[in-house]
């Protein structure tokens, strides 16, 4: 059976690694054989547990295992050869060597490469949950998220590879003065490509597999963090449940009474914005939640006595898309089921819903911003947003 899997993320600063830890540790107390691992580049997890951890599962105590993934022993696992060949390429160009090395490897690649792990993981058996605490982007995640164009170059593109290649590289060396990538950097590619679009099925088990998105109560986090949510959701990544972390408890005094007060304003904010997905909040510790006691206190405040960190806390993706030529339709799950009045605005990239004096701001994806609003339904909980492409609307008044 496959392993319960919980992805955090989250902009860098919120308290993601502190979260990720004491869900593990919950989840290990719960009698679940627990392992959380790391792929952040900038790992911290083993600062966080006080505890010594490799690049390799590392045991604590109770049923907790912990590892933080060596992105350099996934590269050179998994991207020698492709590494090897374009280097060489850059050192021919002039490029000095260090420079070449660091070069052969896109930006994402290693905390893509470190993601493999989870593969590793999730396949194993071993394990009844997985808490990953991943780099403090969604960008790795859009890597993943690419099926269809895998899928279309693993079938179209290198069942011919070795033939095309074979009868291309001495011209390319004549004509081009370019060196062509042998059958190993192929074969590393291929593998590349196959296990993306693995990730990409494991990521979408939604029976066994959600990610959380970590942020504090200020505005620029929030943001970052409602975009990330949108593309999740439009990628088919579910999001179970989204941690508000540090904030003020009542006892702050009157210094910090104003900032409270802000703090609880993009609370509300955070769960018109996420809604219905669940809202788990923690508050700002006396002290750095670091070793087990600390983390346990932080576990407690996010899922209180009764509820189980490893449980779905949410079960249906809060919006999905429908595109079509010139018009595309937005899905938004609603907390509330009655029908009222709706109005909705787009400003930018942003849509504003207001049902029954419900608000709900949508940020859509880069290729909706151009995009006018052109209605909305409501039925069955659920609001669809229907969108149409002004130069569509022109082409077709232009036609005869």
């Amino acid at each position: 059976m496959a392993p319960r899997t919980i992805l955090y993320t989250g902009k860098g600063g919120v308290g993601k690694t502190s979260v990720a830890a004491a869900t593990a540790r919950r989840c290990a107390a719960a009698g679940l054989r627990t392992i959380v691992m790391s792929t952040d580049p900038a790992h911290s997890l083993a600062d966080v547990l006080d505890h010594e951890i490799g690049g390799q599962p590392t045991e604590l105590d109770g049923g907790l295992w912990a590892q933080q993934v060596s992105a350099q022993d996934e590269m050179e696992q998994h991207w020698t050869a492709v590494q090897a060949w374009a280097g060489e390429l850059l050192l021919e160009r002039g490029v000095e060597r260090i420079s070449a090395e660091e070069l052969t490897v896109p930006p994402g690649m290693d905390e893509l490469f470190s993601l493999l792990q989870l593969k590793r993981h999730y396949e194993s058996g071993g394990w009844d949950a997985v808490v990953v605490d991943c780099a403090p982007t969604g960008e790795t995640l859009r890597l993943l998220s690419f099926p269809d164009a895998a899928r279309w170059w693993l079938q179209k593109v290198f069942p011919q590879s070795s033939r095309l290649m074979d009868a291309a590289r001495p011209i390319a060396r004549a004509v081009l003065d370019l060196r062509l990538p042998g059958d190993d950097a192929l074969d590393e590619v291929n593998r590349l490509v196959t296990n993306l679009i693995a990730m990409n099925a494991i990521l979408r088990d939604r029976e066994h597999v959600s990610l959380r998105l970590v942020m504090t109560p200020d505005r620029m986090v929030i943001d970052e963090a409602r975009r990330t949510f949108t593309y999740l959701n439009l990628y088919g990544f579910l999001t179970d449940a989204v941690v508000v972390n540090r904030l003020f408890p009542e006892e702050v005094g009157a210094y910090f009474g104003p900032w409270r007060e802000r703090q609880l304003e993009a609370l509300d904010e955070v769960r018109d914005a996420f809604a219905p997905v669940p809202v788990l909040c923690a508050p700002y510790f006396a002290s750095e939640p670091v070793g087990g006691k600390p983390l346990d206190e932080l576990g407690g405040a996010l899922f209180g006595a009764g509820r189980d960190a490893a449980a779905l806390l949410h079960t249906r993706l809060t919006q999905e898309l429908r595109a079509g030529a010139g018009s595309a339709v937005l899905r938004l799950d609603l907390p509330f089921s009655a029908k009222g009045d709706i109005s909705l605005r787009k400003i930018g990239a942003e849509v504003v819903v207001r049902v029954d004096g419900h608000k709900r701001t949508v940020v859509l994806p880069p290729g909706l911003a151009g995009y006018r609003a052109d209605g909305a339904s409501f039925s069955d909980g659920a609001l669809e947003l229907r969108f149409a492409d002004p130069e569509a609307d022109a082409d077709a008044d232009a036609r005869p």
